[in-house]
Order: structure tokens, then C-alpha cells, then sequence
């Protein structure tokens, strides 16, 4: 995939946007740039759960804080360690081709230390996660990544029965905060790592 147009649209909007193969090379660049030491904190994320990054900095001597690795009584500490770390590893639920970051969170921690808390974060973002503009990209969080997201936690939702939302008032709904992100905020680093891969949900 021809990544340079959606590089360049979001280098104006003050990211720092580039472009990768495969996952390998993005591990790659992620032990380059994050040293060893430096505490890293991870957002929700099946990309870089299914990657193995965070065995890869833990093993080259960072700290990591990612409340899906912890026990259950841990879970709420180790979200709020993620946010005050050196460095914020996730993805972006969505990403548009005009330049906007699209995520929907039930906590909100995500979103949060994406745009508040670590000065540096980066953001894998694999082929599947690109759209047009901010209705597709609602409509693709809606349909390709909440369902599988609600079978993956076993939540009582209708979108986990039949695919597609229902805007629902259940307690398992996992639609809670919309962020559109169409900017870097500043003293903020945004790294948006595009992936030549079908990544996550």
C-alpha cells in the first residue's frame, strides 16, 4: 500500500507519521527509539498485544505498565501508572485519509494519555484501520472492532449478537467517549506508525 499521501496529511497536521512493511520493522524502530529504562505505558490494544512488543521492551530493560498483563486486582493502579509513563505505546481505532485519529474507549484511559500524559506516544496503526473521513471511521469502530472487541471481554452487548451497533443502554456497553483527534496537541510527540499489515480490530 502507497502510504506517502496519508504520511504527508497528517506530518502537516503535526504528527510524526511514517511508514513500515510489517510489524517486525516496527519493533525494530519501537527498541531504537524507546531506551532502556524508560517506563512505557500501553493503552487497550489487541495489535500490540498479538505482537509481542511489550516481551520485547520488558526484555531490553523497560518497565511496562499494561493493565491486560496484570491481575484483576491491579487492573485500575496499573492504568493510571500507564498514563504517567516516559513513553505511551497503543493504536488508533481509526484513522482517516484528511487526517483524523478516531477512538472510541468505555474508561477512557486510552484516549486520555493519547493526548494528555506522556509527552511521547506511538500509535501502530495497521492498513485495516484507515478510512476516508470521520463517519466511516465511526462506522468501522462500530461494526469491525466493537463486536470482536465484545466477544474477546464476554460482554453483554447487542453488537457482540449481531455485528452492528444498537446504540444499547446496556451496562456492558463499551461505547462510552468518542475522541476525534485532529491535531498533534502541542509539547505533544504523536508518532503514527502505519503498518502495511491488517493489524487488531
Amino acid at each position: 500500500m502507497d502510504f506517502s499521501g496519508i504520511v504527508q496529511v497528517f506530518n502537516k497536521r503535526g504528527f510524526k507519521a511514517r511508514a513500515f512493511d510489517n510489524i517486525e520493522q516496527v519493533k525494530k524502530a519501537l527498541a531504537d527509539e524507546i531506551a532502556p529504562g524508560q517506563t512505557v505505558g500501553v493503552g487497550g490494544s489487541v495489535t500490540v498485544k498479538q505482537s509481542g512488543i511489550t516481551d520485547m521492551l520488558r526484555a531490553q530493560g523497560n518497565t511496562v505498565y499494561f493493565h491486560w498483563e496484570v491481575d484483576k486486582s491491579e487492573i485500575n493502579a496499573t492504568r493510571k501508572l500507564a498514563s504517567q509513563a516516559d513513553v505511551y505505546l497503543s493504536s488508533s481505532n481509526a484513522v482517516t485519509s484528511d487526517g483524523k485519529l478516531v477512538n472510541i474507549d468505555g474508561y477512557g484511559n486510552r484516549v486520555a494519555s493519547m493526548f494528555y500524559g506522556p509527552d511521547k506516544v506511538y500509535l501502530i496503526c495497521g492498513c485495516n484501520k484507515i478510512v476516508e473521513n470521520e463517519d466511516q471511521a465511526v462506522e468501522r469502530i462500530k461494526t469491525k472492532a466493537c463486536p470482536p472487541n465484545a466477544e474477546r471481554l464476554n460482554l453483554n452487548t447487542p453488537c457482540r449478537k449481531t455485528g452492528r451497533c444498537h446504540d444499547c443502554f446496556v451496562d456492558d456497553r463499551m461505547c462510552v467517549i468518542k475522541v476525534v483527534m485532529e491535531r498533534c496537541p502541542k509539547g505533544k510527540e504523536i508518532n503514527i506508525m502505519f503498518v502495511d499489515q491488517e493489524l487488531g480490530y
